[in-house]
């Protein structure tokens, strides 16, 4: 499907210069003697990067035929990152299409795999996980010079900040998108 640059909404995926990229902020710009304009942030979904554009009223854009489907992560082992699909089969990822996101998937996670032209290009996990601590140092009681923070370790092997009063064997939500502390779901009961 073809269309023009009034079509260019935010999410709308296209084709430009033979790569797929999604629209993140539209903008209509008219301006003085000239004719309208629309800029736009697109971000390349193969490679992440973020550009700023303007596209006049005579170009045309062709649909990115872009496919969310569920898939299941198994495991990692020597830098090498284990999927299934739903017909149980199992499949390798490398870390440039799972980025920062596999530091928060455990076992077993569910998470989404977008396709173009039949092939994953991005895994896009839950946007809140609950992970445990393996390790956290002791909050020490006045030590807020740093904002009342401490690094953790988590399960997966991520590092993440949290308050001083997370501690080995709680369990936290964490944000993936961002990869902060977002809340404590269960305490451990010394």
């Amino acid at each position: 499907m073809k269309f023009n640059y009034n079509d260019l909404k935010i999410g709308t995926a296209f084709i430009f210069e033979g790569a797929p990229y999604e629209v993140l902020e539209y903008g209509f710009v008219r301006m003085q003697q000239r004719k309208a304009v629309a800029q736009v942030k697109i971000k390349n979904l193969i490679t992440g990067k973020i550009i700023e554009r303007s596209f006049h009223q005579n170009e045309t854009f062709e649909e990115a035929e872009i496919v969310k489907e569920p898939i299941k992560f198994l495991y990692s082992h020597r830098g090498q990152h284990w999927f299934k699909d739903n017909v149980n089969k199992r499949f390798l990822l490398s870390l440039a299409v799972l980025d920062q996101t596999v530091q928060f998937l455990k076992a077993g996670a569910e998470v989404t795999a977008i396709k173009f032209k039949n092939q994953i290009i991005a895994v896009k996990p839950p946007i809140k996980v609950d992970l445990k601590v393996t390790e956290a140092p002791p909050g020490i009681r006045g030590d807020t010079a740093q904002g009342g923070t401490k690094t953790v370790l988590l399960e997966t092997g991520a590092k993440i900040n949290v308050p001083l009063f997370i501690n080995t064997g709680d369990v936290i939500r964490v944000n993936t998108e961002t990869g902060d502390y977002a809340e404590r779901v269960e305490k451990v009961v010394s």
